[in-house]
């Protein structure tokens, strides 16, 4: 599986997908000296069918005005120490590659792995 894993969340998560065997971005390495548009994150995942790993809720609004990003794991988690971020990875990470296999959305937090779309 592709990931892009968004700027607000720590290059660990990115780091730890690829240990994983997967093919895992932050999304800082892609630009330098700015932040990096959402607009932007959604050309890249589509053009390189990534799933796209937020916080950010404009990320699910955009999905379903205009079925972009490519995929999204939505995080409704708050804030989170790292520590606690990579726990609810590795305590998931099994069922969220299956469910991504079909769907195009999923919502993940502390209590549920949710399947949208």
């Amino acid at each position: 599986m592709r990931f892009l894993v968004d700027e607000q969340l720590p290059y660990l998560l990115a780091d730890w997908l690829q240990e994983k065997g997967q093919d895992a971005v932050h999304v800082t390495t892609l630009l330098t000296n700015s932040r990096i548009p959402d607009g932007y994150i959604c050309e890249r995942s589509m053009a390189e069918q990534r799933v796209v790993i937020p916080k950010d809720e404009d990320f699910l609004r955009t999905y379903l005005i205009k079925q972009q990003p490519y995929k999204l794991v939505y995080l409704t988690t708050g804030n989170l120490k790292n520590r606690q971020l990579m726990n609810l990875f590795r305590a998931n990470f099994h069922n969220l590659l299956n469910a991504l296999e079909t769907a195009d959305v999923i919502e993940l937090n502390q209590f549920v792995l949710k399947i949208w779309h």
